[in-house]
C-alpha cells in the first residue's frame, strides 16, 4: 500500500485557482503548490490574484510588517 496518494480527492463546494494553468477548479486538481485556496465560492477563486494583489499592496505599506529605520531606538 502506498503511503502517500499521488492526487487529493477534491471535495464539492471548494473552489481552487490554478496558478500554472491559471483557471478555477472545483476541488484542488492541481498539486498545493500550484494553486490558491480553497475558497467558498467560484467567484471568490476567479478573483484570487486580484485579491492577492489587494493584500500583497496592503502588506507592503503596513508599517508592522517594515523592519526600523537604522539608527532607531533597537540598535545597540
Amino acid at each position: 500500500m502506498a503511503l502517500f496518494k499521488k492526487r487529493t480527492v477534491g471535495k464539492p463546494g471548494e473552489w481552487y485557482y490554478c496558478l500554472q494553468h491559471q483557471k478555477v477548479e472545483e476541488g484542488p486538481e492541481c498539486p498545493a503548490k500550484d494553486r490558491f485556496g480553497p475558497y467558498a465560492s467560484r467567484a471568490e477563486a476567479e478573483h484570487a490574484m486580484r485579491t492577492a494583489r489587494e493584500r500583497n499592496l496592503q502588506w507592503e505599506n503596513d508599517p508592522k510588517w517594515h523592519d526600523a529605520p537604522a539608527g532607531g531606538p533597537d540598535d545597540d
